[in-house]
């Protein structure tokens, strides 16, 4: 188990075009690097707009265009996340999609929800919301590293 007081992790959203891996590809990626509840780096990326060819999901992810980095892949897009990840454990949402599209990565991987005393639901980011009163966000990985760091203040 991590110690989120101490260790140095990985927090870890994706957005896939599928919730099936061998259907679809993962267009976003956000990432925080966090070492004793310190932030010490972001990854901010995302596949081309104009390459992505479902109009909701690219409605979706038309947020803050200016704080991504962009590939015209899913490929460098997971390359370049393995480069940040380092040997890291990821902390991730366990939903029925993300290990399926993080199986190529063999770092270690723990619900980040069991550090948070909950259960991954569909209304999961409206209850963390509520449970430490956070103001609402586009970047989910932003809602779980405050939530990360209320819940270490109990």
């Amino acid at each position: 188990m991590i110690d989120i007081k101490n260790d140095k992790y990985i927090i870890v959203e994706i957005i896939p075009t599928s919730l099936n891996s061998s259907k679809g590809s993962i267009i976003q990626i956000q990432a925080l690097k966090i070492d004793g509840l310190k932030l010490k780096d972001r990854f901010d990326y995302r596949i081309n707009l104009d390459l992505i060819d479902i109009p909701d999901l690219r409605e979706m992810i038309s947020y803050d265009i200016d704080s991504f980095k962009y590939t015209n892949n899913s490929n460098d897009l997971i390359r370049e996340f393995k480069v940040f990840i380092e040997d890291l454990p990821l902390l991730i949402i366990d939903n029925s999609y993300t290990k399926d599209y993080l199986k190529s990565i063999k770092n270690e991987k723990d619900s980040i929800f069991k550090y948070l005393d909950m259960k991954f639901s569909d209304d999961v980011f409206d209850k963390l919301i509520k449970k430490y009163n956070l103001e609402p966000s586009n970047h989910l990985v932003d809602l779980l590293y405050e939530s990360l760091i209320y819940e270490s203040n109990k």
